[in-house]
């Protein structure tokens, strides 16, 4: 599939996001549709749904949209970096700086997701433990 573009409707399946949600991360600069058709609409490569899928992945995750932007530059730029040999290693050091930093708020908002749905799971066994008990007092009568 290299080199073929994709349209909107295309990527929206494929990345299961609405389509309003992708026009709304183009508005916002996140990822910029690699080519257009003679009517202006967008076309999409590989490479611009898989920024999707970052963008998409980092939501649940509560980042801003200025986090999920910064994020996505210093990835571009270490992508550039990596054909680049007179990029100073100070900036490369500080640009994988910055992707850590991604990588353990990621990882620290997951474990308060897994905690938060501990917290959920437990509340509903209790639920069903109830119900359970309810029920089974009144078929008892």
């Amino acid at each position: 599939m290299a080199g073929e573009h994709l349209q909107i409707g295309e990527v929206a399946v494929r990345t299961d996001l609405p389509l309003r949600t992708i026009r709304s991360y183009e508005d916002a600069g996140l990822v910029i549709p690699s080519a257009r058709t003679q009517g202006g609409f967008p076309l999409y490569t590989d490479a611009d749904v898989a920024r999707l899928m970052v963008i998409r992945r980092m939501r649940p995750l509560g980042f801003t949209l200025d986090e999920t932007r910064d994020l996505l530059a210093a990835v571009d730029r270490l992508e550039a970096a990596e054909s680049d040999p007179d990029l100073p290693a100070h900036d490369r050091s500080r640009l994988i700086a910055r992707v850590r930093h991604y990588e353990q708020a990621a990882e620290s908002r997951m474990e308060e997701l897994r905690a938060g749905l501990a917290r959920a799971e437990e509340f509903a066994n209790s639920l069903r433990t109830r119900l359970r008990r309810a029920e089974s007092t009144a078929y008892a009568r």
